[in-house]
């Protein structure tokens, strides 16, 4: 398996779900799995993340995608799942494949174990010649603790196995200057940072999460990793290896030429913010030396609850985001250590420890290669 090139395959519920009948749309996955077969053939690893399945269920429940509630769309993947998957294993067993399904929530990817338990996972079904079927598991997730868009997903999955290739199938042939409805919209055919961009991909479909936006945000984790992203139209005959060949129109976006190792990649990329930190313009600059943790003195705010082994947002005074790295205590601790300054640190927490926050392996500094978080209300 590990010789193999891995490819992501993110799937778009435009494209999988008929928009009146709120049915499979066999025809797209007969060519879409026809594909896969032929990239099998020729030796890659495919691993599909596909949307789908709450757009398969909102008829059964009675809902419609304006009408439909946050329960209602919990309910609607419950329904939707089996039919999506069934769809997937009808169609694939054409060709002679087995498909599994992969259920994550937002916790898989930011806790590190739950995470490395889930590449184990992955790589399993890889060996064994499986097409993993990745999904977001929409039935037991709430706004608080969901990753809201499968292109973010389809990234942090391609990050996960060391993937060359994400393939992003959508309703439009790439990214445009502007909505590409304007006629005077101009293609982009390539990119390399993807923040000069972020400005023209508002807007999303009627039956999907996410727009433009989220699959340059993607495109940016994607970078980070090491992996090529690809923003392509899914209605065409062979729409995966006419991508991966260049024989056919699609924006390519430039995967880092230097990237982070699968440890600072995992940091810097998050899906979601536990805590921040905000420490003065001066030490931002000298934790850029990549020698210097932050320790309780350099905080000058803090922000959210979170956990021992959390991902904190640095802010440097300003409000700019500079750093991202692990915490070795909890919020509550935080908040103690930093109120009582003159206070030693095992006095106050019943336990040795040296008192740094981010030790400095553990952090990795924010470049121009990364799209920055805005700082929560009150952090500087």
């Amino acid at each position: 398996m590990t010789t193999k090139r891995s490819v992501v395959v993110k799937i778009g519920s435009a494209l999988l779900a008929n928009q009146d009948l709120l049915t499979p749309r066999f025809g797209f996955l007969q060519r879409l799995l026809e594909d896969v077969n032929r990239l099998r053939a020729d030796g890659y690893n495919v691993i599909i993340c596909s949307s789908g399945s709450v757009a398969l269920g909102l008829r059964i429940v009675g809902e419609t995608p304006e009408s439909a509630g946050v329960s209602d769309k919990q309910a609607a993947a419950a329904c939707g799942m089996p039919l999506l998957l069934n769809a997937y294993r009808t169609v694939g067993h054409e060709y002679g494949f087995e498909i599994a399904q992969v259920l994550l929530t937002l916790g898989d990817f930011e806790d590190h174990r739950r995470f490395l338990n889930t590449r184990n996972t992955v790589h399993r079904l890889l060996k064994a010649g499986v097409v993993p079927i990745v999904n977001e598991n929409d039935t037991i997730t709430t706004e608080q603790i969901r990753v809201g868009d499968n292109d973010r997903l389809a990234a942090k999955v391609a990050q996960m196995i060391g993937a060359k290739d994400l393939i992003i199938l959508t309703g439009v042939d790439g990214l445009y200057d502007r909505n590409p409805d304007d006629p005077e919209a101009v293609f982009i055919p390539q990119v390399e940072d993807v923040s000069q961009y972020m400005d023209a991909t508002k807007g999303k479909s009627s039956l999907g999460t996410g727009g433009m936006e989220t699959k340059l945000q993607a495109a940016n984790m994607a970078q980070e990793a090491g992996c090529t992203t690809w923003i392509a139209q899914g209605e065409v005959d062979r729409p995966l290896s006419t991508v991966l060949s260049g024989e056919r129109r699609a924006t390519k976006v430039l995967p880092h030429p230097n990237p982070l190792s699968g440890w600072d990649s995992w940091i810097a990329n998050r899906l979601q913010m536990a805590g921040s930190l905000s420490v003065s313009k001066g030490v931002a600059k000298a934790l850029a030396s990549g020698d210097r943790a932050i320790c309780r003195e350099d905080v000058v705010s803090m922000d959210g609850d979170f956990a021992r082994g959390d991902v904190l947002h640095i802010y440097d005074g300003t409000g700019i985001e500079r750093a991202r790295g692990l915490s070795d205590f909890s919020s509550e601790e935080l908040r103690v250590l930093i109120n009582n300054p003159d206070t030693e640190a095992e006095q106050l927490l019943g336990y040795r420890t040296k008192g740094e926050i981010i030790r400095n392996s553990n952090l990795v500094m924010l470049e121009n290669r990364h799209l920055l978080w805005d700082a929560p209300e009150g952090v500087n």
